[in-house]
């Protein structure tokens, strides 16, 4: 048996790799063997998991996948450029503030001192997604998705560093707040600038690549099982033909999932090379792109993946 992670509705850790990939599969995430096996390990050994890959690869969908597993909350920290600690913490209420401040002084005689000790409670504060993660959760630790941490610059990840060694955060007003319970933290980088090195030792490391012909095949039956076996082939086959190109942004698993229920709404039951075209705009993404497979390319393209399928 697996340990618990919490109180209350309390999940229980998986007891093995397969029973991980058993875990991830019923909320139709197809993992692969080495995936299943270090998300084991994050979750046995308490570690924050490190997720870095292409965009589209299902880094995120993992968070989402182990949170709605285990019965956990899932906490997400969107980074993006000049986040800072403050913002990813918590700040004030000052619209709130001001208005007791106003009715305070309209009153009258209002006591100075023990006005500004009150703004400063909790009853003003509002929470960002580190503060919330510290904070106890029905059903047991969350899980705390830190996504495209890439984007952020160095100084929020030293925060970060510091945050993860003893999961607490301070805030100078209320003092220092530690959660009862380590939270399940999940990290993703698309890798648009390297991490520090100190970050990463920190947490245990998975490169999450592009998926086998098959896994992406068994990924598209978990999520479009309405899609007929031949379409599914093709599609996959067209867009692992299409990742081999000298493209600017290849496809993510992501794009063949929704361009299937693209073309699932058309009630499309077979690739052709005007229906690639009329729809490429769902698997890629900038237009320099679309236009070097259009056309004759995409005929190119669509003639070698039915060769390779009959093959």
């Amino acid at each position: 048996m697996g340990r618990h992670l919490g109180e209350g509705l309390a999940v229980t850790v998986p007891a093995s790799i397969d029973a991980v990939e058993a875990l991830l599969a019923g909320q139709g995430y197809v993992s692969s063997r080495p995936l299943a096996t270090v998300v084991f390990l994050a979750l046995r050994l308490g570690r924050p998991l490190f997720l870095e890959g292409e965009a589209g690869v299902g880094k995120t969908e993992i968070a989402k996948a182990i949170a709605q597993a285990l019965g956990r909350r899932l906490i997400r920290l969107q980074c993006y450029e000049g986040l800072d600690a403050a913002s990813a913490v918590y700040e004030w209420n000052f619209a709130a503030q001001m208005i007791a401040i106003r009715t305070a002084e309209a009153g009258g005689g209002a006591d100075r001192d023990a006005l500004k000790a009150e703004l400063f409670t909790e009853d003003y504060l509002i929470e960002r997604p580190l503060l919330q993660a510290m904070r106890p959760q029905d059903g047991g630790a969350p899980v705390l998705l830190i996504d495209e941490l890439d984007r952020t610059d160095e100084p929020f990840e030293a925060f970060l560093l510091e945050a993860l060694s003893d999961f607490q955060v301070t805030i100078p007003e209320l003092g220092t707040i530690k959660a009862p319970e380590a939270p399940i933290v999940i990290l993703t980088s698309n890798r648009t600038r390297e991490v520090h090195d100190a970050l990463k030792r920190r947490c245990l490391y998975h490169w999450v690549d592009y998926p086998s012909f098959e896994r992406e095949l068994d990924i598209l039956r978990a999520r479009a099982p309405e899609a007929q076996e031949a379409l599914s082939r093709e599609v996959v086959a067209f867009v692992q033909k299409l990742r081999g190109e000298d493209l600017f942004k290849r496809p993510g698993v992501a794009e063949t999932i929704d361009w299937a229920k693209c073309l699932l709404a058309l009630d499309v039951v077979q690739l052709s090379p005007e229906v690639i075209a009329d729809t490429l705009g769902a698997i890629l993404k900038y237009q320099d792109d679309i236009q070097k497979i259009q056309g004759s390319e995409a005929k190119k393209l669509l003639d070698e993946v039915r060769k390779g399928l009959v093959a």
